[in-house]
């Protein structure tokens, strides 16, 4: 499975700090057993964020593309209203795993608005900005991606 990382932080991406949260979702994409291909780092920039997926979807042909950052409640936080442009098949079940995931960790758990959906034969995820959130979400998703990539990839026998 070939997987695309795209941070969304426009101070990380004009220098102001390092990205920690891109390698934490390498990380966890490996784990899954993906091969991480590519990683971009991109500003809060909704236009942009969907010429991206667009881009690593259609034309890089990913089999998934995670994101991180860009899900909160702040004026720049586009990312889930882009990748609800971009996919043709939302996956609601993926982001109510992840706020559930959430919950035991931060009273603030409701207040993501990440969003799970398909494009084509990719799943795209967007994930919370920080590295911890990465991990406690992402231990939640890890059993049923790879299962979800399978039936995506046309797998008739993935159900087991």
């Amino acid at each position: 499975m070939r997987a695309a990382i795209v941070t969304i932080s426009t101070s990380k991406a004009n220098g102001q700090g390092s990205d920690e949260s891109g390698p934490a979702l390498v990380e966890f994409a490996r784990g899954l057993g993906a091969e991480v291909e590519a990683t971009e780092l991109i500003p809060d920039d909704r236009g942009l964020i969907e010429s991206r997926l667009r881009h690593l979807a259609d034309e890089r042909g990913f089999d998934l593309v995670l994101t991180t950052g860009g899900t909160g409640f702040a004026p720049s936080d586009v990312t889930p209203e882009a990748t609800r442009a971009v996919i043709e098949r939302e996956a609601p079940g993926i982001a109510e795993a992840m706020r559930a995931a959430s919950r035991p960790h931060t009273p603030y758990w409701m207040l993501s608005r990440a969003v799970a959906g398909l494009r084509g034969r990719t799943l795209i995820v967007n994930f919370p900005g920080s590295p911890k959130s990465i991990r406690e979400t992402g231990e939640a998703l890890a059993p049923a991606l790879p299962h979800a990539l399978a039936l995506l990839g046309g797998e008739r026998d993935a159900h087991g």
